[in-house]
């Protein structure tokens, strides 16, 4: 994807888009996860409207198949690399990376960070289709969108 036709995500209250030194392979393989979400976004190539509220996509955290804490730690590394009013896109597999990424963000708006984190969590759980039907598998995939606030 080219910079001049980067997609768009309009969730329900926000825009999103990514960054234009986000990889197109990281913006290609966001797109995909992000389609998980159902009619949650929509996915467009015109070009942005920058009126507010929006989110800019500035990194992509791929913690899928990774055992806690791992996918906290890969957070934590690529948010020095997220400025103020900038948006890091993580996504998960293992269920207690939702209880820890969301305290950490809770932990940094208590604690009176420079630039504390606002949260936005979904989670998709899709069974495929199986001829086994005494077999029940889910794969869940914890979507989160970490944004850095300004804080003043």
């Amino acid at each position: 994807m080219s910079a001049d036709s980067q997609p768009i995500i309009r969730p329900a209250s926000d825009v999103i888009y990514f960054a234009a030194d986000l990889s197109a392979t990281e913006q290609q393989q966001s797109c995909e996860l992000l389609r998980l979400l159902g009619d949650a976004v929509l996915i467009s190539d015109t070009p942005l409207d920058m009126t507010p509220p929006h989110l800019t996509i500035k990194k992509l955290v791929d913690g899928r198949g990774l055992a806690c804490p791992m996918p906290l730690l890969k957070t934590k590394v690529a948010l020095r690399e997220v400025a103020a009013g900038e948006s890091l896109y993580v996504v998960a597999t293992d269920p207690n990376s939702q209880a820890d990424i969301t305290a950490f963000c809770r932990q940094s708006q208590q604690t009176g960070s420079a630039a504390p984190l606002s949260l936005s969590v979904h989670e998709v759980t899709h069974q495929p289709a199986n001829d086994d039907k005494s077999v029940a598998h889910f794969d869940t995939i914890y979507h989160f969108i970490i944004t850095k606030t300004d804080s003043n």
